[in-house]
């Protein structure tokens, strides 16, 4: 068990539940989070507003069970209008946190709207609304899928920095030294603020490898033979996934990470059991 000096921090993220009984199993879900001292618990939006309500409700029941929240809001396709009355919403509601992402172009639309670029959100957000809210953006150690180069994605993310962002959380990934060398390249091009790593505990497989596939995650091959060799075994592939997922996470908070930050999938038990391992 590890032993932390808290200037760390710790958050996860959840996405907006589409039925009562997802709603409910939130609740839970939170309930047991209760006993772990999360900085925040930001909450997913849809390409092109689509998810807005429900992110605003899960927003507000996160809040209800106490914790800080932080929507993400994304600005692809999207009119400063409309971002305007996101912000106003949200800060009516008490949120102090914001997540700010360029976003995907929702299918079917052509017209990337007012906002072409994350910085450009971030500088809107500032304008706006001054120094209230905190805002973390994404980070990609392994390269955003859409990038031409590294170099390329290294330079965009300096400029979102250099809007005004307080912090960044990355991508997920399995190689600790994607992300120190990450920091590095950041740090050489200026950027100041905390990197925070994104953790993702590996629970299905099947599950990973579509996302992976997706985000452009790396999935070493090691890991991903172990998996694949565990076939339908979800047991053994739950028991090496926590493994896997709690080196990583010792890695890099011993290697001086500013926090870890996990993708919960709105499941408390992965994510718990890590921390307590931990001694969080």
């Amino acid at each position: 068990m590890r032993n932390t000096e808290n200037k760390q921090t710790f958050s996860c993220e959840f996405f907006p539940p589409k039925t009562e009984q997802g709603r409910e199993n939130l609740d839970a879900t939170l309930t047991e989070f209760k006993s772990i001292d999360f900085s925040y618990i930001s909450c997913t939006y849809g390409a092109g507003g689509t998810t807005q309500e429900g992110t605003f409700d899960t927003i507000q029941q996160i809040m209800r069970h106490g914790f800080a929240a932080a929507p993400h809001i994304t600005c692809i396709g999207s009119t400063r209008e409309k971002i305007a009355g996101l912000l106003k919403q949200y800060m009516d509601a008490g949120v102090s946190r914001i997540v700010a992402l360029r976003g995907d172009l929702p299918e079917g639309m052509d017209d990337p709207g007012e906002f072409h670029y994350a910085n450009e959100l971030i500088e809107f957000i500032r304008n706006e609304t001054g120094e209230h809210f905190h805002i973390e953006i994404a980070a990609y150690p392994e390269m955003h899928p859409q990038s031409a180069c590294m170099q390329d994605d290294l330079l965009h993310f300096a400029n979102k920095a250099a809007a005004g962002a307080n912090a960044a959380i990355t991508q997920y990934f399995y190689n600790a030294d994607a992300w120190a060398r990450f920091v590095e390249d950041s740090e050489r091009l200026g950027v100041t603020i905390p990197i925070i790593p994104g953790i993702y505990p590996i629970t299905n497989y099947k599950q990973l490898a579509r996302f992976s596939a997706g985000c452009g995650a790396e999935i070493p091959r090691w890991i991903r033979t172990r998996l694949e060799g565990y076939g339908d075994d979800l047991d053994s592939i739950r028991d090496f996934g926590f493994d896997v997922s709690l080196q990583l996470c010792e890695q890099l908070l011993d290697a001086g990470a500013p926090g870890l930050h996990f993708y919960s999938m709105n499941r408390a038990e992965p994510t718990v059991g890590l921390l307590k391992e931990l001694g969080i």
